[in-house]
């Protein structure tokens, strides 16, 4: 579930929605749907999704969906209502179902005590229903198969079975048919033997083709189910015609042929190219599944007793502390507690080492546990988690369509209804100028025409493109919103490095300290002071001297801009910059000012440790550069893009980066306002700019540039703001992210071109526009099996995207 200007947004799974044609139908019957604001079909992940202005909307959405010959798959129970006591209560545990999300509807029975229900699997369940009726105080009582109820995983395998059972039966049937059309065509009763075993392939394994292009013609629509209905309805009608009135063109000198093997074969190949479509499309979303099976089903959950409780993962509760053995996969984002291990963060990150956790450190769902054992207090749960956040993220960039698309769903548009004009056209050609077997070749080559012209090959060859793509991306840690972004990478040729926590780690280290007089009194004293202050060099500086003693202060003071001071046993002492120093006439001994002026040199943040006479130490604190970052700087060069660093830090830091990073641009002092105009500047040059920042200071010139990218260890509202989001922020991900564009759009392009092939040739052959040159006429048979192979031929090519590296 999300919100979209404060509406729920409703996803509500799809069947049978194949192609750009179909899903633009299903978006048009939608938006009649009164309390519909707004509809947006995704293919790809099988499911609209809808904003709607109340509850009883949905149900409304569902009936209008399959009205137009679509399916819902929804789950229907019956529950025993526990706690109620007049009717009232009845009507107050039927309103709170009917008001969760995705509950299409549901009424409580006073006298049988019974909630009856019908859901979305995807967006509610039973756990679910049970807790909202729990929140009025009545409850529900779940068996346990109603708790493992059917899913959408669950639903689309049965679908998928019964597609199979139905094309085996399609094969099997068909094949006498074929026999006997091809090479026994003067036996006894052939033609009745041929209609005994085509009848169930047309009438009962092919109904659902009829009945959704009755459904269509019902609101005045057209898609590949009417094609296939009219292709395969005219030639078992015009076969059955011409076995029982043969007379009628024997009396005209013609022989009467039947096609009864063209009407059973198509529909058997057809439904054997769905069928394959269908198992070459769950490859796609493969990652999606990969995300979605690292989270554990139990945990163990300890009570506040300290007894140890398997809990199934919906029953999880904030603030709940979880057991994590050795090797098992952590559930829930969490806090370590206590113990510690090392956990392998490959799936979220990409990164294969594995990261030490120790007591206050985070752990997120998904990650697996290695050796060592800990436990961990639940912070974040269910949709919650960062996994929940990754898949959903995964999810509506699978949906969302690449510009290219547009096109696409143009031609989509009006494809079916063209096709239908070129077969009507194909006919009165044949029945003017086709001779003596006008009206009969007539009818073969317009129902080739329609069986042979395919929308669901270019229906597919975006989206399935942009699956695979997107989900690659997902598995190497490479976060990818929308497919516009996706798209536009391909063309960046500038990209702008925000410096801190991009290009450098991000965390302010103590390289060394110079004391005048190393004696543990004074590294007491600026130890006690620096855990006082909140400037974040204090941090580096209380993580340096970790272990060491403290001393009592008193009249602590953060002078802003400059420092801290305290009193320690009547003696005031200072930590800060020289400024600091200066204004309180502190004398600085030589050997400590050379160093101080050593380290300015090479670029480090130097502050000073004085009591109210003589400074007592100096100290060195860098952002150390990343372990990867010049090796992707150099990567993203040779690949012809500009490096621009922009940062805020002085001039000659910024020097110093840039020179060890080999970035040939860069910008000091840059305060965050003026990143957002610097990457405006670059634009107005004709450049296609990537912006890459992590704080929140980069989130306006991240909205400017046009293909932004998040490090994943960086603010919330950084990844909020960009279209892509490194998991692991780690650079080298960027010109893998850059490649994966190149490949996805070439595989988009090869599909396209393909799909436009086909249609462009296969029409004008199936219509006969070889007869007159060489008597050329395209079997029906043929068109079918060709217009099965051309959908898998373009899912199979975006699968190969998976390999490529």
């Amino acid at each position: 579930m999300a919100t979209n200007n404060n509406r729920e947004t409703i996803y509500i799974p799809l069947e049978d929605v194949e192609s750009e044609h179909c899903s633009l139908i299903v978006e048009k019957g939608l938006a009649k749907v009164d309390g519909v604001e707004t509809q947006k079909v995704e293919i790809n992940n099988h499911r609209a999704a809808i904003t709607v202005k109340d509850a009883e909307t949905v149900g409304k959405a569902v009936a209008a969906i399959k009205d137009l010959g679509y399916g819902v798959p929804t789950v229907k129970n019956s529950f025993p209502v526990l706690g109620m006591t007049c009717a009232s209560c009845a009507g107050s545990a039927e309103s709170i179902v009917k008001y969760e999300s995705g509950v299409i509807e549901a009424s409580v029975n006073y006298a049988t005590g019974n909630l009856t229900v019908e859901y979305l699997p995807n967006m509610t369940d039973a756990t679910k229903l049970q807790k909202a009726v729990q929140s009025v105080g009545y409850d529900l009582l779940i068996v346990e198969e109603a708790k493992q109820q059917q899913s959408l995983e669950t639903i689309h395998a049965e679908k998928f079975k019964k597609l199979k059972n139905k094309t085996i039966w399609a094969v099997i049937l068909s094949l006498p048919v074929v026999t006997i059309g091809m090479f026994f065509m003067d036996m006894p009763y052939g033609n009745e033997i041929m209609w005994a075993f085509s009848t169930p392939v047309v009438l009962w394994l092919g109904k659902d083709f009829f009945i959704n292009a009755w459904k269509q013609a019902r609101h005045r629509s057209a898609n590949m189910d009417t094609l296939v209905a009219l292709s395969t309805g005219i030639a078992y009608v015009f076969s059955v015609f011409n076995m029982f009135f043969m007379d009628f063109w024997h009396q005209r000198g013609l022989h009467a042929h039947v096609y009864f093997e063209a009407a059973a074969v198509v529909i058997a190949f057809i439904l054997l190219g769905k069928l394959l479509e269908e198992k070459a499309k769950g490859n796609t979303s493969t990652a999606i599944k990969k995300l979605m099976g690292l989270q554990p089903k139990t945990v163990m959950v300890i009570a506040p007793d300290g007894t140890e409780k398997q809990t199934a993962i919906e029953e999880v509760n904030v603030d709940d502390i979880i057991l994590v053995k050795p090797g098992e996969k952590i559930a829930v984002d969490g806090m370590v507690t206590s113990g510690n291990s090392y956990v392998d963060e490959s799936m979220l990150s990409g990164e294969p080492v594995p990261v030490l956790k120790q007591e206050n450190e985070k752990v997120f769902a998904g990650t697996i546990n290695q050796k060592g054992s800990f436990q961990f207090k639940a912070v974040k749960v269910g949709k919650e988690t960062m996994l929940a956040q990754i898949i959903k993220m995964v999810q509506d960039a699978q949906g969302s369509k690449a510009p290219v698309q547009k096109l696409v769903d143009k031609i989509a548009g009006i494809f079916v209804p063209v096709v239908i004009g070129i077969a009507i056209l194909t006919f009165v050609l044949w029945f003017i100028l086709g001779g003596d077997n006008g009206v009969v070749q007539g009818l073969l080559a317009a129902v080739t025409v329609l069986v042979i012209a395919c929308p669901c090959a270019l229906g597919l060859a975006t989206p399935t493109a942009i699956m695979v793509g997107v989900g690659k991306g997902a598995e190497n840690g490479i976060l990818i919103k929308d497919a516009e972004s996706l798209e536009l990478a391909k063309k960046v040729n500038a990209i702008v490095l925000d410096k801190t926590g991009t290009i450098t780690q991000g965390r302010p280290e103590v390289t060394s300290i110079q004391w005048l007089n190393n004696d543990d009194t004074t590294k007491t004293i600026l130890l006690s002071i620096e855990k006082q202050s909140e400037h974040p060099l204090a941090e580096a500086v209380v993580k340096h001297l970790e272990g060491a003693a403290t001393a009592p202060l008193s009249n602590f003071d953060s002078i802003t801009g400059k420092g801290a001071k305290a009193n320690h046993n009547n003696e005031t002492y200072f930590v800060g910059n020289k400024k600091l120093l200066a204004e309180n006439n502190i004398v600085i001994a030589e050997q400590l000012q050379n160093q101080a002026d050593e380290w300015g040199k090479q670029s480090k943040t130097v502050i000073w440790f004085a009591n109210s006479k003589e400074a007592l130490s100096v100290i060195a604190i860098s952002d150390k550069i990343k372990e990867t970052s010049v090796q992707a700087i150099a990567a993203m060069q040779e690949m012809g893009i500009d490096l621009y660093m922009l940062t805020g830090d002085n001039e000659a830091t910024a020097k110093a980066i840039a020179e060890q990073t080999g970035i040939l641009h860069y910008k000091a002092e840059v305060l965050p306002q003026h990143k957002a105009d610097f990457v405006k500047e670059l634009q107005s040059k004709g450049k296609v700019v990537a912006m890459v920042g992590d704080g929140i200071n980069d989130s306006t010139a991240l909205a400017t540039a046009d293909v932004s990218i998040a490090m994943g260890k960086g603010s919330d509202i950084a990844m909020d703001v960009a279209k892509m989001t490194i998991i692991s922020s780690d650079l080298t991900k960027i010109p893998q992210a850059i490649r994966l564009s190149k490949q996805t759009v070439a595989t988009i392009k090869q599909n396209l071109f393909w799909a436009f092939i086909y249609n462009l040739i296969g029409i004008p052959l199936a219509a006969g526009i070889l007869y007159p040159i060489n008597g050329f006429l395209l079997n029906p048979m043929i068109a079918g099996a060709a217009m099965a192979l051309s959908s898998v031929s373009v899912v199979s090519n975006s699968l190969r995207l998976k390999w490529k590296k």
